[in-house]
């Protein structure tokens, strides 16, 4: 499916208000697990906060891991998450470029 064929289908703004909107998340959900992390609390599951960045929110949860020092001296995260975000960008750009 060409760029244009996609957006035709979904709007430019809708995509750029998901990804906003998934950022957000990432970003809220690292200073949450961050605040459970103080209170010896409930956590929210690793596997989450790595699909969070999956699904498009790699910018939100890298700036949440940094500006909160949550998950920072774990490698799976601090190589992953950019790992993810990296990757998702050049597909982004080889689509885009097809």
């Amino acid at each position: 499916m060409s760029i244009e064929t996609f957006l035709q289908i979904i709007p430019l703004k809708y995509v750029l208000i998901y990804f906003g909107v998934i950022n957000v998340v990432g970003f809220l959900a690292m200073l949450i697990d961050k605040e459970k992390a103080k209170r010896g609390s409930w956590r929210i599951p690793e596997k989450t906060l790595f699909m969070l960045t999956f699904l498009g929110g790699g910018i939100g949860t890298i700036a949440g891991m940094y500006l909160f020092r949550h998950k920072t001296k774990k490698l799976k995260f601090t190589i992953g998450f950019p790992v993810i975000l990296i990757t998702e960008i050049g597909l982004i750009i080889y689509w885009i470029s097809r």
